[in-house]
């Protein structure tokens, strides 16, 4: 199974040369740290920056430059920041090319939880909302099951939702599934890991068709 850097790892291959991206809080804020250096890209911050960079090393941290999550990050030549009111306008406006989230849950038609545990405080939805509906390019970035084992690919998500039917691809430590009209459909399983224990771990109806490569990192 991948751990959270391999997660990131294989949805850095998703990143095209010239997109401009958004990433989530998370696990997809370490996809910066495996862009290819051969392709120029743009990673957008909620919070009003663009050109985001890797995270700095241990004792090279601006408490000044952080991303949405409140993390210390670094900025690439030419970076810029603005206010909030300009973010959303980018995003709200649909200038994101590739949009990067975690997830609680995700459904087999692609609905999106990502923002409240019924019972647990929480200080507001963010900016998830405004992503999802804007976007049209969305990938998830999740564990496949939760601490219990319990899977988090679903037929219906049971937490609040924060998108419906907007999720196109997901990313988790077992395999690289996008959403279909007929459901989750496997294109890719990690090192390691069969297709009987990702049908297993997958709730929701699971489109298996042919051989299922191991995914290449």
């Amino acid at each position: 199974m991948l751990d959270k850097n391999g997660i990131a790892k294989r949805i850095a291959r998703e990143v095209k040369d010239g997109y401009y991206v958004n990433l989530g809080i998370g696990i997809p804020t370490l996809v910066a740290n495996f862009v290819r250096e051969d392709i120029e890209v743009e990673f957008q911050s909620e919070n009003g920056v663009l050109g985001m960079g890797p995270f700095p090393f241990e004792g090279e941290e601006d408490a000044d430059l952080i991303n949405a999550g409140k993390q210390t990050i670094t900025t690439m030549p030419g970076a810029s920041f603005f206010d909030s009111a300009t973010s959303f306008a980018m995003i709200r406006g649909q200038h994101v090319d590739l949009t990067i989230l975690g997830a609680m849950e995700v459904s087999e038609n692609g609905d999106i939880a990502n923002w409240k545990i019924p019972g647990k405080m929480v200080k507001g939805m963010g900016g998830a909302m405004d992503l999802v509906a804007s976007a049209e390019n969305i990938i998830v970035a999740m564990m496949h099951t939760n601490r219990a084992g319990a899977s988090k690919l679903l037929k219906t998500c049971s937490l609040p939702l924060t998108g419906v039917g907007c999720v196109k691809k997901i990313v988790t430590n077992m395999a690289v599934i996008e959403v279909t009209t007929c459901g989750f459909k496997l294109l890719e399983r990690a090192p390691g890991v069969s297709v009987k224990a990702i049908k297993n771990a997958t709730e929701g109806h699971l489109v298996i068709d042919g051989d299922i490569p191991e995914m290449e990192l």
